[in-house]
């Protein structure tokens, strides 16, 4: 490693090596050649020809499948410092390593032939990854959800004590936004189309040349090159690249996972607080310089971090699609460099992230028992109130003795430090008729999480499972994280 100079932390820290070789130089170029080859097939089966004689033989393209893999940087690099053009500088190296098909590579086509072609099969490779480690973070999140679909927990609304809910209830509102995001992927891989051939300005004029003005010729053109490429189709029209618009929808499905793990993650934060949950926490790791007995939920910290990146970097493409000038600008260029590849690479150290942190989960019940106990004789008050209201007592002025005791049994709690006394300010008014025997009896927990582990139950049935069983295959996935 170089220690001389910058080096990106989506590399160094936080991206898998199989995401990095997608956006890599390796992957790159030899998806150009892999173009290249396609092309010239094509031109060839569609009969290119000049005065009867074939202009692309078998032999030549045999030479350039010959040297598909192996690329000669050094000439490539050599040669951009002279003409300064990536395309014709490697299209100059390959034609060195292919003398005989030198003449025919690139024939007829214009610099985002590779280029757009290339990014395309590029995020398109990108989201599959995505997509499979998505999956394994909702099939953790399910197995998790499923385990403690019937532990109740204190739930909140605007982080204030609120009816009680399970601790697999609240997972399961993790793992529906993360369902959400694998809809919006599908919807966006499944949309995914090459650019083809399309020429300078997207017209095919300099293919209508090739093939004398043969249009039905023309028109197999695109489809050919996508089906060698493993793509259904091209897009129909375009300038001479592809509608920018594309790099928005992936980058908006990027933002949407971070969001939906940046939720999670903040709850996991949250919760590792009150100590009724806690992401992994390794033996030998350290949580402080200065305070040795911290445990910091340092994930769930870098998946919010890395998150709130992930979300900011999708205007980078939708500021780019707004400002394109009519066919083409390369002002999108430098920041597609940019802003693809590190949106990739952070939603991928982020599932990573959230695969390692919903893997190791440890929940704490005694804990989240203390604190629910601790709040739930002010849960209980409707329950309480309609059993008096039976035993021929008033609803209206009942509600109002509650009240008024809550209101005292807050105070007691809040400026005194003691435990919650209502049901013994209850018990000892005349208006309940109950007992505090009796009212014990209201605080079974499970009394007052509704249908938590059955909306659980059904949401992994009928949702959930039947997605992860028809990606098995996808399946099985472990993340390490480097620091």
């Amino acid at each position: 490693m170089s220690t001389d100079r910058y080096q990106s932390p989506l590399s160094e820290r936080y991206a898998s090596r199989e995401m990095q070789y997608i956006f890599s130089p390796d992957m790159k170029f030899r998806t150009w050649r892999r173009l290249w080859i396609a092309l010239a097939e094509t031109e060839k089966e569609l009969g290119l020809s000049q005065d009867g004689k074939p202009v692309i033989t078998d032999e030549q393209i045999e030479e350039m499948k010959a040297h598909a893999e192996d690329i000669n940087y050094d000439v490539a690099k050599a040669r951009e410092k002279e003409v300064r053009h990536d395309v014709m500088s490697h299209v100059y190296a390959y034609g060195r390593q292919c003398p005989k098909a030198a003449g025919i590579i690139h024939l007829g086509a214009t610099s985002c032939y590779v280029g757009d072609n290339t990014d395309i099969i590029i995020m398109t490779e990108a989201l599959k990854l995505v997509r499979k480690k998505l999956l394994n973070v909702m099939k953790e999140l399910a197995d998790f959800a499923d385990q403690y679909k019937a532990l109740p927990t204190l739930a909140f609304t605007h982080f204030q004590p609120a009816q009680p809910t399970t601790v697999g209830k609240r997972a399961s509102l993790w793992l529906q936004e993360f369902y959400l995001d694998l809809e919006d992927l599908d919807h966006v891989l499944e949309g995914m189309k090459l650019l083809g051939s399309k020429g300078t300005t997207g017209t095919q004029a300099s293919f209508l040349e090739l093939f004398n003005q043969d249009q039905s010729v023309v028109d197999q053109i695109d489809p050919m090159i996508a089906q060698k490429m493993g793509f259904k189709e091209c897009f129909p029209v375009s300038g001479q690249t592809y509608s920018r618009k594309v790099d928005t929808r992936v980058a908006n499905v990027l933002a949407g996972i971070a969001a939906s793990a940046h939720k999670m993650s903040n709850d996991i934060r949250l919760l590792q607080h009150l100590k009724e949950v806690e992401e992994p926490f390794e033996k030998n790791q350290i949580g402080s310089s200065a305070m040795a007995y911290k445990r910091n939920p340092m994930r769930s910290e870098r998946i919010a971090s890395l998150s709130r990146y992930v979300m900011i970097d999708a205007l980078n493409p939708a500021i780019t699609s707004a400002s394109q000038w009519f066919e083409r600008t390369l002002d999108d260029s430098a920041n597609k460099r940019l802003s693809i590849p590190e949106g990739f690479l952070a939603v991928d150290g982020i599932l990573d992230l959230c695969l390692n942190v919903v893997d190791g989960l440890v929940v704490y019940p005694k804990v989240i028992e203390k604190h629910l106990m601790s709040e739930l004789p002010f849960m209980a008050t409707e329950n309480i109130m309609m059993d008096a209201v039976k035993m021929g007592g008033d609803r209206q002025e009942l509600h109002e003795r509650i009240r008024e005791l809550s209101m005292e049994a807050g105070r007691r709690v809040k400026e005194e430090g003691e435990e919650n006394n209502l049901l013994e300010l209850i018990a000892g008014d005349p208006a309940f008729h109950m007992t505090q025997e009796e009212l014990i009896k209201t605080m079974n927990p499970e009394r007052y999480t509704g249908r938590s582990k059955e909306q659980v139950e059904v949401f992994l049935k009928q949702v959930i499972r039947p997605v992860l069983e028809a990606n098995k295959e996808l399946l099985g996935v472990k993340a390490e994280i480097n620091v």
